[in-house]
């Protein structure tokens, strides 16, 4: 579980400062301490609010055939705006917007470890080509 948490918190670290670069608004006053304590408040919010939420807003999602649960999803980089004092996000749309791109690199993260994983895992006989 602490080894899940950490490559969560590496992934978020890293999504966060490329949000960060795509979008002047999104600002962590250049200090990479602050970058990494939203990385770690967005992690822990990932971790136990955003299932809690998502439960609590399942008829929503339902409804909204699933677009509710990308404002979940935005309400958690607002929850971390909000308890990172120098990490701010901006307006509405830097929130949509930054969400996509912590969505998107996470994906990008995701697949990566995946795919390392699954090469590690399977064995190649000694004839087996490698390409």
């Amino acid at each position: 579980m602490i080894v899940e948490l950490v490559i969560r918190l590496v992934g978020n670290l890293a999504a966060l400062w490329v949000a960060s670069e795509i979008f002047d608004e999104m600002t962590y006053g250049d200090s990479f301490w602050v970058l990494l304590a939203a990385a770690a408040v967005f992690t822990v919010v990932n971790w136990f609010v955003k299932p809690v939420v998502a439960i609590l807003s399942i008829p929503f999602i339902i409804v909204t055939l699933g677009v509710a649960y990308f404002f979940v999803n935005v309400l958690m980089l607002l929850l971390t705006s909000v308890v990172v004092p120098d990490f701010a996000v901006g307006g509405f749309w830097t929130y949509v917007g930054a969400t996509i791109v912590i969505w998107l690199v996470n994906l990008v993260i995701g697949a990566a470890r995946r795919d390392i994983a699954s090469s590690r895992a399977r064995p190649r006989g000694a004839g087996e080509r490698l390409y």
